[in-house]
């Protein structure tokens, strides 16, 4: 993925370093972080011209690993820098209208992203209603992986290194598609979370 350039949105009080994003920043090198601006109280415009900044000074096209209110941030990108956009992996979106601090992120975009991009998202996750984020994944046109009772889809969740996850992103950069992605985490991973694609989200 040398070609590319990955960055990495975290949700708004940011990754542990037990966290997922935190581990495969860790493992990659080149690799761009997004330091929330403002974890106390998030304000869209900065989330978004930090992230829009980031993208436009990126030597290379880019790759988003997205969560939580990251990945609504991802969803008010601009134009210009949506279109250096290549792919983007979208985990556990939030309900920003759930939280007085997030509130400045709604309304939430129901316009198509002009890339590919694969959702996750959990079935009992506090931050989002399931269904809500197969709304979002409807809109936006992402592949949408529905996993059970996975929370909110982090290290207190038991989301660790997550090969599940790993997969999904690399199947953006390889041309696979989600379904053939957790079919190669399942044989490879002793994980207890099922994950099924939903087509149709």
């Amino acid at each position: 993925m040398s070609h590319y350039q990955t960055i990495f949105v975290p949700d708004w009080q940011g990754a542990n370093a037990g966290h997922w994003q935190s581990l495969w920043a860790g493992e990659s090198s080149g690799t761009i972080w997004l330091t929330p601006p403002d974890e106390t109280t998030p304000h869209r415009d900065a989330w978004v011209a930090a992230l829009e900044s980031l993208v436009l000074s990126a030597d290379a096209p880019v790759l988003l690993v997205a969560h939580g209110l990251g990945c609504i941030a991802v969803a008010h990108l601009g134009e210009q820098a949506a279109a250096r956009v290549r792919g983007a992996l979208l985990v556990a979106p939030v309900d920003p209208e759930r939280r007085a601090q997030t509130s400045s992120f709604s309304p939430v975009p129901y316009a198509p992203l002009p890339y590919r991009s694969v959702m996750v998202a959990s079935s009992n996750d506090p931050g989002c209603p399931v269904r809500l984020a197969g709304a979002y994944a409807r809109a936006w046109g992402s592949e949408f992986v529905r996993m059970q009772n996975a929370g909110h889809i982090d290290r207190d969740s038991g989301h660790g290194p997550w090969p599940l996850g790993q997969a999904l992103f690399q199947s953006l950069t390889l041309g696979g598609s989600p379904a053939a992605a957790q079919s190669r985490a399942s044989s490879s991973s002793s994980s207890s979370y099922n994950a099924e694609r939903l087509a149709q989200p």
